[in-house]
Formats: C-alpha cells, sequence, structure tokens
C-alpha cells in the first residue's frame, strides 16, 4: 500500500511539478532559436543586421502566442512577455536600431525576474514549483514532511519558508542583473559580438543563480526536510501506541 502511494505521488508529483528545467526550457528555446536564425539571417541569406535580428526576434513572440492558444489559458507572465517583444519590436521597426533590438531581449528577462520577485513579494514565491521535484524526489514521505513545512504546522517551518523565498529572490536577482548588462552591452558593444554575448549573459546568470541559489536555499531546505521526514517517522509509533 505504501509502495503504490509513492508510486502515485511520483506520477502525480511529476505532472503537477515542473522541474526547473522545464520553467526554463522556454527561455532557453528564446536563446537558441533565434540565435542560429540570425546568423542564418545574416550569413545564409545576406540579409542586413537590422533585418537578421527582426526576423529571429519573431520565432520567440510566435512561441509566445501559441503556446497561449495551445494551453487555452491566460498566463500573466508569457503575456507580459508577449507584450514587451511586440512593443519592442515595433518601436525597433519605427527608429531602424537594431542596437534596440538586442536591448528588446533586456525586456523579456526583466519582465521574468520582476515576475519572479512579486511572486515573493506576494508570498507564493514561482521557483517553488520547480524546485518541489528536486527534493520530494517521488517520496510519499517527504512529499507529507513538505506539506507541513509549507502549512507552517512543523517545528522548522519559519526556517524552511525563509530559504523557499531566498531560492527564488537569487533567481529574481540574477536575471534582473542578466537584464542590465544585457542592454549596457548592446548600446556599448559591437552589434555582432553582442548577439552571441547576450547569450554568454543568460547562461552565465542561470549558472551563477543554480550555483548560489543551491547553496543558500535548496541544500540547508533539503537537510530539513530530511530532518522533518525522521520527526514523523519517531512520532508515528508513540501515536500508535497512545491510540
Amino acid at each position: 500500500m505504501t509502495k503504490n502511494t509513492g508510486i502515485q505521488g511520483r506520477g502525480n508529483d511529476q505532472k503537477q511539478s515542473p522541474s526547473v528545467l522545464d520553467n526554463f526550457k522556454p527561455l532557453l528555446v528564446d536563446v537558441a532559436v533565434p540565435l542560429g536564425s540570425y546568423y542564418l539571417f545574416k550569413d545564409g541569406f545576406g540579409m542586413s543586421t537590422f533585418a537578421a535580428l527582426a526576423w529571429s526576434s519573431v520565432v520567440p513572440a510566435v512561441r509566445t502566442v501559441w503556446g497561449l492558444v495551445k494551453e487555452r489559458k491566460a498566463n500573466g507572465l508569457a503575456g507580459l512577455i508577449l507584450v514587451v517583444n511586440i512593443v519592442s519590436l515595433l518601436l525597433s521597426f519605427v527608429s531602424g536600431d537594431p542596437r534596440l533590438m538586442l536591448a528588446k531581449d533586456g525586456g523579456v528577462s526583466s519582465t521574468v525576474a520582476i515576475g519572479i520577485l512579486v511572486s515573493v513579494r506576494l508570498g507564493k514565491p514561482m521557483m517553488t514549483a520547480g524546485m518541489k521535484p528536486f527534493l520530494v524526489k517521488g517520496d510519499a514521505d517527504k512529499e507529507a514532511a513538505w506539506e507541513r513545512l509549507m502549512s507552517g504546522a512543523a517545528a522548522g517551518s519559519a526556517a524552511f519558508l525563509r530559504k523557499e523565498r531566498a531560492f527564488s529572490v537569487v533567481w529574481g536577482v540574477a536575471l534582473l542583473a542578466e537584464c542590465v548588462a544585457r542592454v549596457v552591452g548592446a548600446y556599448t558593444v559591437p552589434v555582432d559580438t553582442m548577439v552571441w554575448l547576450g547569450t554568454v549573459f543568460l547562461i552565465g546568470a542561470m549558472a551563477i543563480a543554480f550555483v548560489v541559489g543551491g547553496g543558500l536555499a535548496v541544500e540547508p531546505m533539503e537537510k530539513m526536510l530530511a530532518a522533518e521526514v525522521e520527526a514523523g517517522t519517531a512520532e508515528a509509533p508513540a501515536a500508535a501506541v497512545a491510540a
């Protein structure tokens, strides 16, 4: 019976709680596809720098629209990213400035970052859904311990919730810093260099967030979760004897 519960918990957890990679897969697609298509349009088809940037920027916008249509439900963050993309593209076409086109990508990163930080302020850290599967791993006892810690019923709940918020804050700050670096680079670095350097900025920001967030929040939370599992296991026999 316990084994079945564990298996069911694992299946439900995987369906309902996407991993950190799942959360950021669209962002990675929005980096890899435009980068490859930029060089294809510019070097393969001989387009101008501005035209290549414009056409390569259409793909993320179309993907976001398709995601909204496919899910058939409102997604605030996806909607904001779509608005940023469309407004920036229109401004870029009006001005004809390829640097504004590059700076646009910083607007997308800042939108994600602000969304994460606002979610922390509202008490619903956005990155928690991606972090949970790494900690719970489909284990029924860990799932129960997680719920106790998150509900405030456990002794270590306060510290656990602080670490939960810290994880999202780290990601929000890292992406906001990446946005600043990208915008500054868009107006100070040669355009052809900034096309690939912007990708380096994003990968670097995500790597830093993984390392810092892991050490600052994930590892301590993993220990607190293990301690809560042990506490729950010890309480079960005592409750059975008392009954």
